[in-house]
């Protein structure tokens, strides 16, 4: 018989955020804890007087370790998937082991707990019927706006990390691409100085730019489109300002920041509106020939 494969969750910060049911599991239950750092583990598994064999499991060495794990799984060893802090595979090492797990029929076995995601997100006062989480977008500039851009146009909540390192750059990127839609940066949740950052980006980039430091993990919020935002129609605003005297490209960036919208996406909305009327006046010219 195969062991079962763990996937279990661990504080993000407060170390009573830890479930009976895994601290049972971790004690008890499993042969082996497979981490990203076993250092950090180590602490954890101290605090609760736990003494276990520690194997080392993170993004430089995960190909290889997946196919140890699932050899000590094949030979009836359970085994335990932790990440430094908070649920598995979420932004984290994990999925080629139980991708493999699963091909091999072993018993995969879930245990919720800590998420700075829905932490961030059950506080933030944003919708949560429905939300895209975006992990940790790419550093670099281009593609960063990429994958912004991308997500502007999913009328839901966007949830994505952000490290202290990169915290500034990233909100000017939301900032140029959300411009006025608000959002919410958490900061250290769960910890001694947790905080929640409310407003625009810009308004959030400036605060934060002004301290001596910026420490701490960040997970940020954005809102969507409001509901009577959702029900406006850009193109035919940025058709009125136009037949007010607004030159066209001043009409869409302004009907963009109203409506919290990304300006490409308007800009796109009215030349697909244009070609449409251009298709239908040459269909019109053809059939009355």
């Amino acid at each position: 018989m195969p062991g079962t494969l763990y996937l279990v969750a661990t504080p993000i910060g407060n170390l009573e955020d830890i479930t009976l049911r895994a601290l049972r599991v971790l004690r008890d239950e499993v042969d082996v804890i497979a981490c990203e750092d076993t250092r950090q583990t180590q602490k954890l598994l101290t605090h609760f007087e736990i003494q276990k064999r520690l194997v080392s499991y993170h993004e430089h060495n995960e190909s290889a370790r997946a196919q140890d794990l699932i050899s000590l799984l094949l030979d009836g060893k359970n085994v335990a998937l932790v990440s430094d802090a908070g649920t598995p595979l979420v932004s984290d090492p994990g999925y080629r082991v139980v991708h493999a797990a699963i091909e091999h029929n072993i018993p995969v076995v879930p245990l919720p707990g800590a998420s700075a995601l829905l932490a961030a997100l059950t506080a933030s006062g944003m919708p949560t019927n429905a939300f895209l989480f975006l992990g940790f977008v790419p550093q670099k500039e281009q593609g960063r706006r990429r994958a912004l851009e991308a997500a502007a146009v999913h009328e839901v909540t966007l949830v994505l990390y952000e490290s202290p390192h990169r915290i500034l750059e990233t909100l000017a990127s939301i900032r140029d691409i959300f411009e006025s839609r608000q959002i919410v940066v958490a900061r250290e949740l769960s910890k001694l100085h947790e905080e929640f950052l409310r407003g625009t980006a810009e308004e959030i980039r400036a605060g934060l730019a002004a301290r001596a430091a910026i420490k701490g993990e960040f997970t940020i919020v954005i809102a969507p489109a409001s509901a009577h935002v959702e029900n406006a129609d850009p193109v035919e605003e940025v058709a009125a300002l136009q037949a007010a005297g607004t030159p066209r490209m001043d009409a869409i960036k302004a009907v963009a920041k109203r409506l919290g919208l990304p300006k490409r996406q308007v800009y796109q909305a009215v030349e697909e509106q244009g070609s449409n009327r251009a298709d239908k006046r040459r269909d019109l010219g053809q059939n009355a020939r």
